[in-house]
């Protein structure tokens, strides 16, 4: 249950995406692309370039820039998630795709903000390449794109989640599932304050919290 309300849903209302072959593009175009379970942005720099913020564990273990070039693996993006680092790198429109299709400015009707000129975003977008800080909810490719395009880093991936995932606490049958899910792993492992503790508190929490 709470795996489908988290991720159920698409993260706006469907809509027809506006595709164009990579020889269209503009400098300063706003990239998106579908992943399985969320969309990643990026800023288009011209010369099938793209400007994208990634969880990157290798900056901070080496500076051979062909090294850290190549393109990010998932443990070098899990990695980078737990120790908070990222940077904000340059792709071709093929990797960043990764195989996805390529939304153009859809962000722009989503948002009703005025974005900067397609140079500015470019500009801005370059400033930024380099090693950053990264963090799920306030320093993501999201907050990182709508920086360049509208002056204002923002994320509505992050508000959707923060949003279900209030919606989650405030369901009882959350209570009553964490509250199984204790049951069964004292009845598995047996009874024992680290079985015992976590069957009480995370139930309570669930409970008082909605």
């Amino acid at each position: 249950m709470f795996l489908e309300k988290l991720f159920g849903s698409a993260p706006w209302p469907e809509e027809e995406p506006q595709e164009r072959p990579p020889a269209t593009l503009r400098r300063g175009d706003l990239l998106e692309v579908q992943r399985t379970i969320f969309v990643h942005y990026g800023i288009y720099l011209g010369g099938d370039r793209v400007a994208h913020l990634m969880p990157d564990i290798l900056p901070a273990l080496t500076g051979e820039p062909r090294r850290i070039g190549e393109a990010v693996t998932n443990k070098r993006l899990i990695a980078g998630c737990v120790c908070k680092l990222a940077s904000v790198r340059v792709d071709t429109v093929a990797d960043f795709a990764y195989g996805a299709r390529v939304r153009v400015n859809a962000m722009d009707r989503r948002l009703k903000m005025e974005a900067f000129s397609q140079e500015d975003v470019a500009r801005r977008a370059e400033g930024r390449l380099g090693g950053v800080s990264y963090s799920l909810l306030w320093n993501n490719c999201e907050h990182f794109v709508t920086y360049c395009r509208y002056g204002s880093p923002v994320s509505q991936q992050t508000d959707k989640f923060c949003d279900t995932l209030k919606t989650v606490v405030r369901d009882e049958r959350s209570v009553i599932l964490t509250l199984l899910l204790g049951v069964m792993s004292m009845v598995c492992c047996g009874v024992a304050p680290a079985t015992a503790l976590p069957a009480v508190l995370v139930p309570f929490s669930l409970w008082m919290a909605g």
